[in-house]
């Protein structure tokens, strides 16, 4: 669910996964551990939005929703700075086959199977012998969110995206996989 700013009360926990702001100088804040936290920016208009984005994020297209809601609000694509957090890497993000699969077949509308070699490349994750004999593969979950931002329209030279891993860096960022804690990182925007 995305919520404009103003219905989330000071004090107040709001149940979303996004935020969009609704007046001047509103700071939006997410919490992630092994998500992405998305930040929207419009150079123009000066409208922000943070979304919690993860695996089941993308799968219900969060990304887009958002991006509409900021249509309504007059943010054209060309004027949209998107960042994507740190968040788990792929090669710490692993999942059994049906997993992916049904990952990849909502977040990109398209049914494919784990089995072709242009699969295998297309859906980017790594088939190395040692994730065979496990029958887990890596899901990359910030560039299923590039993909999904270049589907939006927005321009790719509009697009930042950290590199920074949350399950490998321990001494940095919290990470559910890695340490089951609950503790997490705040992310925040302001307008």
């Amino acid at each position: 669910m995305i919520v404009f700013g103003t219905h989330s009360q000071e004090g107040i926990k709001t149940d979303a996964d996004g935020l969009v702001g609704n007046k001047c100088n509103q700071n939006l804040w997410v919490y992630t551990a092994d998500c992405m936290a998305i930040f929207f920016a419009d150079k123009r208009t000066r409208n922000v939005a943070a979304l919690h984005c993860g695996r089941k994020g993308l799968e219900k297209k969060i990304i887009k929703n958002l991006v509409k809601i900021l249509d309504n609000l007059g943010t054209s694509r060309d004027d949209l700075l998107v960042a994507i957090g740190p968040s788990i890497s792929k090669e710490h993000y692993l999942v059994d086959k049906m997993t992916l699969k049904e990952f990849y077949r909502k977040a990109e509308n398209k049914k494919k199977t784990v089995n072709s070699t242009k699969t295998q490349q297309d859906l980017c994750f790594n088939d190395s012998n040692h994730f065979k004999e496990q029958k887990l593969f890596q899901l990359d979950l910030k560039r299923s969110a590039y993909r999904q931002l270049l589907n939006e329209n927005i321009p790719y030279t509009n697009i930042d995206i950290s590199n920074l891993c949350t399950y490998k860096l321990k001494n940095e960022f919290n990470s559910w996989r890695r340490s089951k804690t609950i503790s997490r990182q705040w992310n925040f925007i302001c307008s």
